[in-house]
């Protein structure tokens, strides 16, 4: 995955992580660019128990260390793969959201359309 200048390489092994490192080393140096291994971490995202047991990868100059967890775009990559946490942190903002709305949503003054739009463009997208 790429986004700006973060670069995550993601395996279900730490031989396709190694290869996968190495190809990404060789063609950054084809076009200028540097792997900084001071900053460079990797994550075994798998099922099976052998990612837990801890490696480091290796290449020809550089030594990257296994993590556990990571944040990528706002979401936590971690060994198990669980998306409650994830699921919690959307949920938190938006239960703070419907609480303060609360009053508008119970309101008989308000019609059920408006309150269905109140729903959807306010709680919904905070969550």
């Amino acid at each position: 995955m790429f986004y700006a200048d973060d670069v995550n390489i993601l395996g279900g092994s730490v031989c396709t992580i190694k290869k996968n490192t190495e190809a990404l080393i060789v063609t950054s140096k084809e076009n200028g660019l540097e792997v900084d291994d001071d900053v460079t971490k990797y994550k075994i995202l798998s099922r099976g128990q052998n990612a837990v047991r801890s490696h480091n990868i290796k290449s020809v100059n550089s030594s990257f260390e296994k993590v556990e967890d990571f944040i990528y775009l706002g979401t936590t990559l971690t060994n198990r793969n669980f998306l409650q946490e994830r699921i919690k942190s959307g949920l938190k903002p938006g239960n703070a959201c419907y609480h303060s709305v609360h009053n508008l949503l119970s309101s008989s003054l308000l019609f059920k359309n408006i309150k269905i739009k109140i729903y959807g463009n306010i709680i919904l997208s905070v969550i």
